[in-house]
């Protein structure tokens, strides 16, 4: 996980100590989920990508070739 500095007015310091004390939880934890809500999870889809992906195919659908016959092999014991 990645560490961040900034620098914040003390006023501004003092109710983000205070939130995360009323959240019952470290000014860093509180201070992430500060910023996931803005930036939004790292690993979650794009906003309609289903839409654009889903179904793309249908007019072209992929077809397997014939694949052939399999070569003897020995038998293992």
């Amino acid at each position: 996980m990645g560490q961040l500095h900034c620098y914040v007015p003390k006023a501004v310091e003092e109710k983000l100590r205070k939130r995360a004390e009323e959240a019952r939880i470290p000014v860093s934890r509180y201070l992430a989920r500060l910023v996931e809500q803005d930036v939004g999870p790292v690993d979650a889809w794009p906003q309609g990508y289903f839409d654009t992906v889903f179904g793309c195919m249908h007019e072209e659908p992929i077809e397997r070739p014939p694949q052939g016959t399999t070569e003897d092999r020995e038998h293992l014991y």
